[in-house]
């Protein structure tokens, strides 16, 4: 057993980046101003100790803090690259270092698909740092103007002279000019980037297929246990009695430890219950086996997806709270020759990532340290301080590789257990949580039900659309006394879906939460994606048109839809300003024009397949899919192909996004045919991937083929955007091939597949 964990802890940080021995450590995000040079300790050269992200040592090495988790999407291969390429470094002689948890690196949160679309000027300008005071150290040097130089391919030249210092030999001198403000530097022209947009390596691809990457269960301590914890069956439940003697019983069992019961707002508290303790993973599993638990199941125990389902759809056969409105909705369908009209449902859902929840935490001589795969690692500084009794300062989170996240591992109830349980039992503990402990104890994705009308006029163009919308918000984890969605909550595809109607109108109706509900990879767009792209299908076979022009007619002219035309006040826009991220007609139009051309979708239903179609935005950047499918020998809807257009503005790495498209399709595809998450008497009913099916080998598409369209946009999320497009194009070409619409999800309720 090792007697250090491998992972990088706080204390170490300075040292592991020798800044010990000398040399140019810059700040980054959010923006500090940086001291100038503090004096060195004898016989040492200066040196900057600011927030540290760059660090550029005497031997010209180059280290830079991924402030971002990974977890397979790339974020380590691609936030360095654009330091990186600002300052004129050559990757090959380029470090990355993990963050750990704190403030000083800004938004850590590696969600909402905000790694590069959030910091992509702030990264840019923490190289651009680096570089002007290399820059003007080398001019001082050669007695030059500082124009007259440039940084590139680790060095810094003067163009007149053809001299050049590399950047170690320069570390010295730049470490004793005072730092420039971040917002005053330049930037290069995009022209003058090596590495921006193209294809780069996987950084910890190696690590992966070698066996050598570091995920949470993979970290040791010594004398650390492992616990397993029997989890109330119901949100809100406690334990009344256990047997703590049948479970020290079992050989290798150490402790039996009953955790804090949670109380409302949930937030990341652990979910109470009691915890065994032992050696190794199969002695805690088997001791929490014999605990004997007997369970208070408290005032979720009558929670009933069937009769959830119900109140959710009798919630949007009524009028709701407005949250979009153009014109006049009632009349205009109160005069329509015709209305369509078609509702829809989607379940709760599980994250199920690969790697099952696991926390590694030790409470010892006034600190806490925490060894975790977080997608929030300042989240979960949070919770573990509250959860030890210690002042922030006094708690560090190393992050480790995350084997999948989709946004459940940026809740830090797992870290809160380890915490806990660290410190009751005084050795640090590991807290593993199984597969039947993650499917039946997350936060789970809303359950939504949503009720779209269009009315047509005697052409059998549309004159009205109205869009009801009701799910559990996301909200309620946090906040009590939350009945339903606010109109933020409806940003994502319902607010910013262009529309050529000249009266529109969006309404939020109640539904209480019964579970903890978390983001989910896209989050609302999963369902708001999959009833508005199935009714712009059903739209189209209405009206006799082909689905590509008729959504094409539906979406409207190129143009940036104003937040007038969209109908509201103002539109939360993902956090970031509509003057950068517009509402852009043009893009969506030009993702579904292209897909549409990849897929030969003039001959949709040739030889034997069928084509469905849908787009998207989200996390501001634009998609389209098409899926096909035929039948199988058996008789059963296959996905045989499927196309994928992105518009996700300036793209930093093609190879990534690329990756996340593919991923995305069949993420998309698990979730539409088998995705579902059912409660009986309060409780889960699935508890592993034997009732919570994801798509296998075998039922993958044989080719995805995915488009990256050049665009001047500032760089949109590429995480997440892939996904809503993919259950309704699925839907689509369903019932091209069988005649069957399908309005709930899953699909293989209703359909074998």
């Amino acid at each position: 057993m090792s007697q250090q964990p491998e992972l990088i802890s706080r204390r170490s940080f300075l040292e592991g980046l020798n800044l010990s021995v000398g040399g140019l450590a810059l700040g980054v995000v959010p923006t500090v101003t940086l001291a100038g040079a503090a004096p060195g300790a004898k016989g040492k050269p200066a040196e900057l100790r600011p927030n540290v992200f760059v660090h550029i040592a005497s031997d010209g090495q180059v280290t830079i803090v991924c402030h971002r988790s990974e977890m397979g999407q790339g974020v380590r291969s691609s936030v360095p690259v654009v330091v990186a390429d600002e300052l004129g470094a050559d990757m090959a002689r380029v470090k990355v270092v993990q963050a750990v948890g704190d403030a000083v690196y800004g938004d850590q949160n590696t969600d909402g698909s905000s790694s590069i679309r959030g910091v992509y000027q702030s990264l840019r300008r923490t190289g651009a740092t680096a570089r002007e005071m290399l820059v003007a150290a080398a001019a001082r040097r050669w007695k030059v103007p500082a124009s007259d130089c440039e940084a590139r391919e680790h060095a810094v030249f003067h163009k007149r002279s053809s001299r050049s210092l590399g950047f170690g030999e320069l570390v010295a001198d730049a470490a004793k000019l005072p730092v420039p403000k971040a917002e005053s530097v330049a930037l290069r022209p995009s022209s003058e980037l090596r590495y921006v947009g193209k294809e780069l390596p996987l950084l910890d691809g190696p690590a992966y297929v070698m066996g050598t990457a570091v995920f949470g269960a993979d970290v040791k301590l010594p004398g650390m246990l492992i616990a397993v914890v029997a989890r109330p069956p119901v949100v809100g439940g406690k334990v009344v009695r256990f047997d703590a003697a049948k479970a020290l019983a079992i050989p290798g069992v150490k402790q039996v430890l009953e955790l804090p019961v949670p109380k409302r707002p949930y937030v990341f508290q652990g979910w109470g219950g009691v915890a065994v303790l032992a050696e190794n993973t199969w002695a805690a599993m088997r001791g929490r086996a014999a605990l004997d638990i007997t369970w208070e199941d408290g005032p979720n125990a009558e929670y009933d997806s069937v009769k959830y389902r119900e109140a959710l759809l009798e919630s949007v056969r009524v009028p709701g709270k407005p949250a979009r409105t153009v014109g006049d909705v009632d009349k205009a369908l109160a005069s329509a020759a015709r209305v369509v009209e078609a509702e829809y449902y989607a379940p709760h859902l599980s994250h199920a990532p690969m790697e099952p929840p696991v926390a590694l935490a030790r409470v010892a001589n006034g600190v806490c340290e925490v060894w975790a795969p977080s997608q929030h690692p300042q989240a979960a500084r949070t919770e573990a301080a509250q959860a030890s009794g210690l002042p922030e300062d006094k708690v560090t989170v190393n992050v480790t590789l995350l084997g999948g996240g989709f946004g459940r591992k940026s809740k830090a109830d797992f870290v809160a257990e380890a915490v806990h349980l660290a410190k009751m039992a005084g050795v640090p503990v590991r807290v593993q949580w199984t597969r039947e402990d993650d499917i039946r104890h997350d936060y789970y994705h809303s359950a939504s039900a949503q009720r779209l009308s269009c009315g047509l006029d005697a052409a059998g163009k549309p004159t009205a659309w109205l869009h009801r919308t009701s799910f559990p918000a996301i909200r309620s984890t946090f906040s009590e006394d939350v009945t339903g969605p606010v109109a933020r909550d409806l940003n994502q595809g319902v607010l910013d879906l262009a529309l050529a109607i000249p009266n529109v109108r969006a309404e939020m109706g109640e539904a209480l939460a019964k579970v903890r509900i978390g983001w989910l990879r896209s989050v609302n767009n999963i369902f708001h994606g999959f009833a508005v792209g199935s009714f712009m299908d059903e739209l189209a076979h209405a009206r006799g048109m082909d689905p590509r022009e008729n959504l094409l007619e539906v979406i409207g002219p190129p143009r940036l839809v104003s937040v007038a035309e969209l109908g509201v006040s103002a539109l939360p826009n993902y956090g970031a300003p509509v003057e950068a991220h517009p509402v852009n007609a043009e893009r969506l139009r030009g993702v579904i024009e292209r897909v549409t051309a990849m897929s030969g979708w003039s001959e949709r239903e040739k030889n034997g397949r069928t084509l469905g179609l849908a787009a998207h935005r989200s996390f501001l950047s634009y998609v389209g899919v098409v899926v096909s499918m035929k039948k199988d020998a058996a008789g059963r809807a296959r996905v045989d192909e499927a196309w994928v257009a992105v518009d996700a503005g300036l793209v930093v790495n093609p190879d990534r996004v690329r990756s996340q498209m593919e991923g995305s399709v069949i993420f998309g595809m698990s979730l539409a045919f088998h995705g579902a998450i059912t409660m009986k008497g309060g409780a889960t009913e699935q508890s592993n991937f034997r009732d919570y099916k994801l798509v296998r080998m075998a039922d993958a598409p044989r080719t995805i083929h995915v488009d990256i369209i050049q665009s001047d946009a500032p760089p949109g999320g590429v995480g997440e955007p892939g996904v809503p497009p993919v259950a309704p194009a699925i839907a689509n070409a369903l019932f091209a091939l069988t005649g069957t619409r399908v309005r709930d999800l899953p699909i293989a309720r209703t359909v074998p597949v």
